[in-house]
């Protein structure tokens, strides 16, 4: 091991240059190191090298007879290799020991001969250690200074040895100084199949693929290509492929020198030292104090306030503040609270005190263990226990009769009798005072208490602030219009239903008489009357007081370019052109009405399906008067009903289709074909439901998505027309709905019922409602939003129409604000009835409204 050491000291430039050509000529063809035939034949140079290998086994030898010799004496081994440190301490010998013995000594061998195999220039090293300290400024374990000139054997460190070490050792920094490398990173490599390039470089330049490279050959290509380059130098043999920079790269002597180590399981750096000496790392100084820490940065916990100590300030603060410790005791003057409580009852046991200080409940409340909770004080004496009473708290003789007969729980005041007397001095001692006193500590100690805890909460602050009515303008305000019906002096006519054009000219109402007119919104005139009774049974005419029919429904087609209208009345729902369109208006019409008003047999329905038993359709046009021909626009050829729709039970509602061309009827006690959806240019009608589940009330579609709206009694389901399925069920809590309406939106639905609530569905969020509001006295009969505005209103029995500000913002984020801005009166309730229609003007914030008083009024925004 001596001479091991001392041979890797002398300095490696002494390596001739016919070492480095044998180290090229015999590196291609190299085999591992395990074999001692490939170790001796690669180093044939040095004489002085074989002789030192001939003495270090024979030395070897040597101390393994010297080991089998002396098992029994195995102290006197040990004293005999004590002096010298550069061997084996002896534990015991055994034959796998000895196998691993002769391997290391075998791989010692083979890091001397590659030692001298190459000549580097040291100088040339990337990376240089901290310099070795000044010869004579170590110290021992002694702490006495040690000479390293003196000796060198304890000196281990070879600065020149130590820069090779770590030559290989590079960060990718610095294997590439110039940046030409792949920079992607862990980034899979088959992403760049399809390129011409394999990643981009440390300037951002693309890293473009080697066509030479033998990547892109076949394996017989790259067969081929070693056995032509094995003739050149360098050897192709050792020519490996780069995948991250997609190139051929050929291996140094160095680099397979330490490919030959590791497969030898040898360590890879020949300059590697196994076995270095032992440092001591204890100061010569202070042997009690290590240097091993000495240089180490304080912990990041040492600047951090410790949370012991925290816990143990909040301890003491609530210690404070609870009274059980004072300032002395943390300032120390005091080692234990008891001696400052013995002392000061030793002080203070002759001075007075008082007996009740009237703090004394809230000591008990600053206690530990459950809370105290005091005893419920009497009640002070009244009027009746003064020794001299008014006259009227003096009981009669009835009186006290009666109090006898009574329990004393059930007396005025117990078993007290009031009594006067003459002065303070006659009154005598109160006979039930014992008895009073012992029932009030049997309620105290068996009658449970408990605290109640009293919020002291402003209720103005639990109301949302809304903004101000006159900030949320328009809205309609005041009644300007009024539509006077005619009719009779003494009789009023109910007038049921209302309905405006799409462009906002033309109003149509339905009276109780079965009477649809048509008025002028601007002048209030009107311009058409047409009465329906005359068509519902079977074309006859019958104009008794007894069989007319009301008007149940009416709605204006919502297209602008269909100039007709739909009105319910009994079992029969009847089409009306309006007559009121311009020349292209009216073309368009009477194409729509053409195939209504020329239809026979019932409609162009299927007479196998459900809804040929449940409807007929029929043509009114031969059954017009004379009267009806006459059109209020210049270009209409038709005015008055065109087409009746006869069902199985009464109507009570009809919505169109945003579209204009399909509508919906509702007949409620039709069970199964109480929904019938029409299509007026084909004629036909379908029945979506085999089977209904409740009772239905109301139906309408979805202004944008194949959605049906059916509202029953209680609750309001929505279908799918095209899947024909039920996407959901909105649960509304009303015993019976009156009225329904979809928002523009179409993610909002208001709901009114005959028990005054309007429930606002948001049906993005769940299938109960958003609010429910609770303003009217009476049922609501019509609710609504405005096609344009931000407005919602509703109509009731009382009389009154609510206006409210239905604000619905475009951010899902935010609910919809809902605030009421003013309330409309002008119809005054007849029989129970009051307001029983409203509708919005399409264009302006304006508001119809009529009601059983037989009166239309309409209110604008002034």
């Amino acid at each position: 091991m001596a001479r091991k050491k001392q041979a890797a000291k002398k300095p490696v430039k002494e390596a001739s240059s016919s070492d480095e050509e044998e180290i090229d000529s015999q590196t291609p063809g190299a085999e591992p190191i395990d074999s001692d035939e490939d170790a001796s034949s690669s180093d044939d140079g040095s004489e002085e090298e074989e002789e030192d290998d001939e003495e270090y086994d024979s030395e070897a030898v040597d101390e393994d007879g010297d080991d089998d010799d002396d098992d029994a004496s195995s102290v006197e081994v040990s004293d005999e290799y004590d002096n010298d440190s550069d061997e084996f301490e002896e534990q015991g010998s055994s034959d796998d020991e000895e196998d691993r013995l002769q391997r290391q000594h075998d791989l010692e061998e083979s890091d001397e001969d590659v030692e001298i195999l190459e000549d580097i220039d040291v100088v040339d090293a990337p990376r240089n250690w901290p310099k070795a300290a000044a010869a004579g400024s170590k110290r021992g374990g002694d702490g006495k200074k040690v000479d390293t000139a003196a000796a060198p054997d304890q000196d281990v460190n070879n600065p020149a040895a130590a820069a090779w070490m770590h030559t290989d050792n590079l960060s990718s920094d610095d294997e590439d100084d110039s940046g030409e490398m792949n920079r992607i990173g862990r980034i899979p490599l088959h992403w760049y199949d399809e390129y011409d390039h394999i990643g981009y470089d440390g300037h951002g330049k693309k890293v473009v693929k080697d066509k030479n490279s033998s990547a892109g050959k076949d394996l017989l290509d790259q067969v081929i290509d070693a056995a032509d380059n094995n003739e050149a130098e360098g050897g192709g043999k050792f020519t490996v492929y780069d995948a991250l920079n997609a190139r051929d790269v050929t291996l140094t002597p160095r680099q397979i020198e330490l490919i030959r180590r590791l497969q030898g399981g040898a360590f890879a750096h020949p300059e590697h030292d196994a076995n270095p000496d032992y440092i001591d790392y204890f100061s010569g100084v202070d042997p009690m104090k290590s240097g091993l820490n000495s240089d180490r940065y304080e912990k990041k916990s040492r600047f951090q306030p410790s949370k012991w100590e925290k816990l143990q300030v909040r301890r003491l603060l609530h210690r404070l503040k609870c009274g059980s410790i004072n300032m002395d005791y943390l300032e120390g003057k005091v080692r234990d609270m008891n001696d400052l409580v013995k002392r000061s009852d030793g002080e203070d046991s002759d001075k007075p005190f008082q007996l009740w200080k009237g703090d004394e409940e809230d000591e008990l409340a600053l206690r530990k263990g459950p809370q105290h909770m005091p005893a419920p004080k009497v009640p002070p004496p009244g009027h009746a226990f003064s020794y001299n009473p008014p006259g009227e708290y003096l009981p009669t003789e009835e009186e006290l009769k009666e109090w006898e007969d009574m329990d004393p729980s059930d007396r005025p005041y117990g078993h007290f009798v009031p009594k006067k007397f003459d002065n303070l001095r006659s009154v005598g001692a109160y006979e039930h005072a014992v008895k009073e006193r012992f029932e009030r500590c049997l309620d105290l100690y068996l009658c449970p208490r408990a605290m109640k805890r009293r919020l002291n909460i402003d209720p103005e602050s639990l109301v949302p602030q809304l903004p101000k009515a006159s900030d949320l303008r328009p809205f309609p305000t005041t009644k300007c219009i009024e539509y006077c019906v005619p009719g009779k002096q003494d009789e009023t006519v109910m007038v049921r239903c209302l309905s405006v054009s799409p462009d906002g000219q033309f109003l149509v109402s339905g009276d109780e008489a079965g009477v649809v007119r048509l008025w002028e919104v601007q002048t209030s005139r009107l311009l058409k009357s047409w009465d329906l009774n005359k068509f519902i049974d079977n074309g006859e005419e019958d104009t008794s007081e007894d069989t007319k029919k009301p008007i149940a429904a009416i709605e204006w087609n919502p297209n602008r370019s269909h100039h007709c209208l739909l009105a319910a009345i009994g079992k029969c729902a009847i089409v009306i052109s309006t007559g009121t369109g311009r020349l292209d208006d009216a073309e368009v019409t009477d194409a729509l009405l053409s195939a209504a008003s020329s239809c026979k047999d019932g409609g162009n329905i299927s007479p196998d399906s459900r809804a040929a038993k449940a409807v007929k359709w029929s043509s009114l046009r031969k059954k017009k008067q004379e009267s009806d021909k006459a059109t209020i626009s210049a270009f209409g050829d038709k005015s008055g009903p065109v087409a009746l729709l006869r069902t199985n039970r009464d109507v009570s509602s009809v919505r169109w289709h945003r579209k204009g061309d399909y509508f919906v009827t509702v007949s409620p006690k039709a069970m199964a074909a109480a929904v019938l959806i029409h299509q007026l240019s084909k004629v036909s009608s379908q029945q979506p439901f085999g089977k209904m589940k409740g009772e239905a009330q109301l139906a309408c579609f979805h202004p944008q998505k194949p959605f049906l709206f059916v509202a029953s009694k209680e609750h309001v389901r929505i279908y799918h027309l095209v899947k024909q399925v039920m996407v959901k069920r909105l649960l509304s809590g009303c015993r019976h709905i009156s009225s329904l309406d979809v928002h523009t939106s179409g993610d909002h639905l208001v709901v009114g019922s005959l028990d005054r609530r309007l429930v606002w569905f948001d049906m993005d969020l769940a299938n109960t409602p958003y609010k429910t509001l609770k303003y009217h006295e009476r049922a609501l009969r019509s609710v609504g939003f405005h096609p344009r505005y931000p407005l919602m209103a509703s109509a009731s029995d009382d009389g009154s129409i609510h206006v409210f500000h239905s604000m619905v913002y475009s951010d899902l984020m935010r609910n919809p604000l809902i605030v009421p801005v003013k309330v409309l009166r002008g119809h005054s309730p007849v029989n129970s009835l009051g307001a029983l229609s409203m509708v919005f003007h399409p264009t302006q914030p304006w508001l119809f409204s009529c009601g059983a008083d037989g009166r239309i009024h309409l209110f604008q925004d002034l």
